[in-house]
């Protein structure tokens, strides 16, 4: 089967999976965006622009404190997958200069204090100088938790699998919200080699749910090799397939290689803000390709692996983990 070749982010309605007539299209429409360029734009997930706004103006306030206040938030031993990760201190696998820029991260939270995924989950940091940022922050987690269960539903379906077939596997799952500040260049010329703001590279989870970042730069890079800027609506969630699924799907649905490059020389100087939510499962998940993934065309790419196995080798790929 020929790729599509997208020139731009193929969108959806999130909307159309709870109508039982336009359910199939939907379903058709996400797996054929996915299975050829591993990104798709959502409408009705769920979050709104409100709490968007709200969550933008407490990301950039923290980010916006000195340097000692983010970093009483850095706790190195927790591999940057909660709380504050400073400047430089992640790049992309396989490339070993550090990213241009720091990170603040949100994980599961657990109601039940004899829950004992506590052994496996750390609690959540959160700065004692901005009271809404803990709220604020996880609710934006519930929503889009959420309609990333909705789309693994989906997903499920287009997959020839049981509709629920991820239901349980993320329940609790060891998903991340992350609240990302691209910093201003102010002197281009001192950046190390080869430094830009997100290096090429591929998700480590199952799906990425993006809300739209308060400046342009993600680029995606299609099949063909060719790199097509990636802008969505307001009220769009970009959604990508991530090194999880991939490997689940024997690369039926792409995690496709995407980057953040660096800004014109007249505006690197400005700041810019993203906050993905990466929807993983929980660790115990086996990644073992599926057997209806698997053909005479499509041999087993993949040797078999956990999420939680994945996630640390990659974790150590990455410069978080040592």
């Amino acid at each position: 089967m020929d790729p599509i070749l997208y020139n731009e982010i193929p969108s959806v309605d999130l909307a159309d999976f709870a109508n039982p007539e336009r359910k199939p299209a939907f379903v058709q429409q996400l797996g054929e965006a996915f299975t050829h360029f591993g990104f798709v734009a959502v409408k009705n997930h769920g979050l709104s622009e409100e709490l968007r706004k709200r969550l933008y103006e407490i990301v950039e306030a923290f980010f916006a404190q000195p340097e000692q206040i983010k970093q009483q938030y850095e706790d190195p031993e927790l591999a940057g997958q909660r709380g504050y990760t400073g400047k430089g201190k992640e790049h992309a696998k396989d490339h070993n200069v550090g990213d241009l820029k720091e990170f603040f991260q949100i994980g599961q939270t657990l109601d039940d204090p004899n829950d004992p995924l506590h052994a496996e989950y750390p609690p959540n940091i959160f700065p004692k100088e901005l009271a809404t940022m803990e709220p604020t922050t996880l609710e934006a987690y519930r929503i889009l938790e959420q309609a990333g269960a909705q789309l693994l539903r989906a997903i499920a379906l287009y997959l020839n699998l049981d509709e629920n077939y991820f239901d349980d596997k993320v329940h609790k799952g060891n998903s991340i919200l992350r609240c990302i500040h691209y910093f201003p260049i102010t002197n281009p010329e001192a950046i190390p080699e080869g430094a830009v703001r997100a290096a090429a590279h591929g998700d480590i989870n199952l799906i990425t749910l993006l809300m739209g970042a308060s400046a342009e730069g993600l680029e995606v890079q299609r099949l063909d090799g060719k790199w097509i800027p990636i802008t969505a609506l307001p009220d769009q969630l970009v959604v990508n397939v991530g090194d999880m699924l991939d490997r689940l799907t024997n690369h039926v649905l792409k995690s496709t290689i995407h980057r953040v490059v660096n800004p014109p020389r007249e505006r690197m100087g400005t700041s810019r803000y993203s906050i993905p939510f990466f929807m993983h499962p929980r660790a115990e998940m086996d990644l073992t390709c599926l057997a209806n993934c698997v053909t005479e065309d499509n041999p087993k790419r993949y040797t078999d692996i956990t999420a939680g196995a994945f996630l640390d080798e990659r974790l150590r790929e990455i410069g978080l983990k040592k």
